[in-house]
């Protein structure tokens, strides 16, 4: 964002840049910066607190006011996160002969369905749909294992659509499975990372691809920056 920011400057736009991580602003200086020490992605803070939201959107843009820049300033108020993983139990091992993540998504397939019918949409669909996840697994633990990327045959032939598709079904499925559905999204990414062989799978496809030399673009963006 902070790019953009400077971007859409440029062209003669004025922006006002929101972000939680105040060393990011402090390096790429975009024009005016509202740091907020909220937890990652709830830009605006609290949830289902409009009183809240509406005060850290006064505060960015009175920053428009400012006469000269660059302006860096920070929201009073930190808002603290649930860093606690989701509390999902994950189906047991069903084929050991399978990759353990290729198992563990046929495991969940059920839970996706359930969360299909109710909700009438899914997230699933950019590379592969949910048919499709296990076989994607399979692909991603080949890689790791050695297969050069190029030859890999990865669906849709983009890693990060293929990433957040496989995340969203896990992350769809474990709403039907979890004690605390109202939780948030970072609990939800921690589980997925932390708590899962396909979040531990991406991460170590990550790494593999960066080893065998695929531009950054190919392996960056399949999980946060963060998650390593």
């Amino acid at each position: 964002m902070c790019t953009l920011a400077h971007v859409f400057e440029a062209a003669g736009l004025s922006t006002v840049t929101i972000t939680s991580i105040r060393s990011v602003g402090e390096r790429m200086r975009p024009p005016r910066v509202l740091h907020c020490e909220f937890p990652l992605g709830r830009p605006l803070g609290k949830t289902n607190d409009p009183d809240f939201q509406h005060d850290v959107l006064r505060r960015a843009f009175s920053l428009l006011e400012r006469e000269s820049g660059p302006v860096l300033e920070d929201h009073p108020e930190e808002v603290a996160g649930n860093e606690e993983p989701l509390s999902c139990t994950v189906p047991p091992r069903f084929d050991p002969d399978l990759a353990p993540a290729v198992d563990e998504a046929r495991g969940l397939r059920k839970a996706y369905d359930r969360a299909l019918s109710r909700r009438g949409v899914s997230e699933v669909g950019n590379a592969v749909d949910a048919d499709g996840v296990p076989d994607a697994l399979d692909v991603l633990q080949n890689i790791v294992d050695g297969t050069p990327w190029k030859e890999a045959g990865i669906p849709g032939g983009h890693t990060t659509a293929l990433a957040n598709d496989i995340r969203a079904y896990y992350e769809e499925a474990a709403l039907e499975l979890t004690d605390a559905p109202n939780s948030g999204g970072h609990q939800s990414e921690a589980w997925f990372f932390e708590r899962t062989e396909a979040g531990k799978l991406i991460l170590a496809v990550r790494k593999a691809l960066a080893a065998q030399g695929a531009p950054q673009p190919v392996w960056f963006y399949m999980a946060p920056m963060y998650r390593s």
